[in-house]
């Protein structure tokens, strides 16, 4: 027999108020910082290098490219010390352990919307700053993405000159992969991947706080980058092209470098939080397949993002200290660069996708109120990908003329990869098959990731095999094809997380009608535009080019009108986001009747998630399976639903 005796544990001294200067400080105070340090380098750098100085290797004076690199590492590390972000390692060396208020304070207990705006430990409030961050990457990525069209559309005069135009091309294209990245990952990966594996918070949740604002100053360096020329040799920044770049093409590095970090950062957390925090119970056979699909992104993106990150570091070394990876006259290699460039290039399509599917197969068995079809086949297929994924890189160099007999065996690595992709289309469409759907804006979100995901597949699979990939490399069939992958599936699948998990976010239900209005316009405009540049592309249309052959002025005129459809069908959608979560219709803990731990919870969601932490005996898609316990289950509201679309 044992004895427990309560043992009060001491506790550290509170210093004065709790939070300490972290109270003093946010997103002013880091603007503040940034702005401030960024000057300061620049005029210190500017005293020191010698004018008219220019470098060995490029064709932009190295004056220019030390004072804006300076800049840039100005602005990124005084806007991180005015957030706070180097306030905990500093208490640690001195030794000033944390409280409990001021753990509290960290994490924004009792301080109203101002917690949106500072360095926020809370994984909730974490969640809601990505999907913010998320909203404005997409508006800055789809603008240009309207500019591109607009000079592709106006087929009889030149809207931009063609260096701006190149600069707009690439700064599109990384600036839609980096949203694309985030946009599952960042705001549900936060908020709701912690609650539902029953877990309080995050592991390391400062680390949470570290990964969104370092997201958040890595924007405007690439912003930045357009009024410097820009990066013109697209997003992939092929050396030596862009060795010649003009010094633009630094605010595209840095924001690599930073954003890699944040990634790095944010993969190891989730990583962490799901292998070590999963409530008692929720085995691995029971644990939800968002959560499979989370941390095989984070996974992936471990591994991967570090190659992307060492590119730009080594490109970045040429430019500036003259040394020479990637120069061939001094004995460097540009395929090193092409392959480290690919080694993340390929991963990065399933980081996006993974999660887009794995959202699915978490809609679907709420919609259709039956089991996921083979859990088992879902989790082979994540774990597949997972494994192929590294394998395939190289078919986007086919025609490059590195290692040309290695294009079989990667033509067979992707062909290959396409296997456990199919299993996830299995069982999506086995879980659908003979259900009686409840079709609301999340399930028709589903419908259209399946239909865009057919057409990416199928179209890839003539993109994988060598002999058909010499026809079609370069041109604007290729566009059309990883769009419908990136965009088709995951921009899709966004907007179907988003609609199911709203009301455990904001507490309001997502208006459906306009909701649906926007989601519906938005996958017209996407068929219109891309199935119009699968016609140029068959053609022989090139992509990244400016002027072209009359032949093609229809397709063009098509792809512009369905890309302004895209453009009016996202700001319908922005305004349903915009409108329900200021005056939308109240929701309940669990408006959709869901069985998963995350609808468990009351609405708003607690600052601790959960009073006592909850034990799993079932998997969380058992529908129509008899369980005693259905009957304290919260019924759907299907009213409250019906008013939020009929306002």
């Amino acid at each position: 027999m044992s004895v427990i005796h309560n043992v009060e544990v001491p506790q550290p001294t509170q210093h004065g108020a709790a939070g300490g200067i972290m109270r003093r400080l946010n997103f002013g105070t880091g603007l503040a910082g940034g702005i401030g340090l960024a000057a300061i380098f620049g005029i210190i750098t500017s005293q020191f290098v010698p004018t008219g100085a220019s470098s060995a290797v490029t064709f932009a004076p190295i004056e220019g490219d030390l004072v804006y690199l300076a800049v840039l590492l100005g602005w990124v590390i005084g806007f991180m010390a005015g957030m706070g972000a180097f306030i905990g390692p500093i208490r640690w060396v001195l030794g000033r352990e944390e409280t409990h208020e001021d753990a509290e304070y960290m994490a924004g207990k009792d301080m109203g919307k101002s917690r949106y705006w500072k360095y926020t430990t809370d994984h909730k409030v974490v969640g809601i700053q990505y999907f913010i961050v998320t909203l404005i990457v997409f508006g800055f990525g789809g603008t240009l993405a309207m500019l591109i069209r607009t000079e592709l559309g106006v087929t009889w005069s030149e809207v931009f000159s063609p260096s701006f135009y190149n600069a707009i091309i690439g700064t599109h294209g990384i600036a839609m992969i980096i949203a694309m990245i985030i946009v599952i990952s960042g705001p549900i990966g936060n908020f709701i991947v912690p609650i539902m594996i029953g877990a309080r918070d995050m592991a390391f949740p400062r680390l949470n706080a570290l990964s969104l604002w370092l997201l958040v100053a890595a924007v405007p360096c690439l912003i930045s980058s357009l009024f410097l020329g820009g990066m013109r040799d697209g997003w992939s920044a092929y050396q030596p092209l862009i060795a010649q770049a003009p010094s633009g093409v630094l605010g595209y590095q840095i924001t690599i470098i930073v954003f890699a970090i944040s990634t790095g950062v944010a993969s190891v957390n989730l990583m962490t939080t799901i292998l070590t925090m999963r409530c008692k119970g929720m085995t691995w056979s029971r644990t939800p397949i968002l959560v499979y699909g989370i941390f095989a992104a984070s996974l992936m993106g471990l591994y991967a993002f570090p190659f992307y990150q060492y590119s730009q570091i080594l490109s970045l070394s040429d430019r500036i200290f003259n040394t020479s990876f990637f120069n061939p006259l001094e004995g460097g290699s540009v395929w090193l660069y092409e392959n480290l460039f690919w080694l993340l290039g390929h991963p990065e399509v399933y980081v996006i996708l993974i999660p887009s599917m794995a959202i699915m197969m978490e809609l679907i068995p709420v919609f259709m109120r039956k089991p996921l079809f083979s859990y088992n086949f879902a989790i082979a297929g994540i774990v597949g990908v997972v494994a192929l994924s590294g394998l395939v890189w190289a078919h986007h160099m086919y025609m490059t003329g590195w290692a040309p007999a290695a294009n079989y065996p990667f033509m067979l690595s992707t062909e290959m990869i396409s296997i456990p992709v199919g299993f996830l289309v299995l069982v999506v469409i086995g879980t659908l098959w003979r259900g009686t759907a409840w079709t609301r804006l999340p399930l028709m979100a589903v419908y259209a990731v399946i239909f865009n995901k057919m057409i990416g597949g199928v179209t890839g699979v003539y993109l994988s095999d060598v002999p058909a990939d010499q026809y079609f490399h370069g041109g604007m069939f290729v566009v059309a094809h990883f769009h419908y992958m990136l965009m088709g599936a995951g921009f899709f699948g966004a907007m179907g997380g988003i609609a199911f998990y709203f009301p455990k976010m904001t507490g309001r239900i997502l208006d459906e009608r306009l909701g649906s209005i926007g989601l519906w316009t938005t996958f017209i405009g996407f068929q219109i535009t891309f199935g119009s540049m699968f016609v140029a592309g068959l053609q022989g249309q090139p992509r990244r080019v400016l002027q072209f052959d009359e032949q093609f002025n229809i397709s063009n005129w098509i792809s512009t009108i369905g890309a302004y459809i895209i453009g009016i069908g996202v700001l319908i959608f922005l305004a349903a986001i915009i409108f329900s979560w200021k005056s939308g219709v109240v929701a309940s803990g669990n408006p959709w009747g869901s069985k998963s731990l995350e609808w468990q919870t009351p609405t708003p969601v607690p600052l601790d998630n959960f009073a006592v932490l909850p034990v799993v005996t079932e998997r969380p898609y058992e529908y129509g399976v008899p369980d005693p316990l259905d009957a304290e289950l919260e019924p759907a509201p299907e009213e409250q639903l019906e008013s939020a679309g009929t306002r």
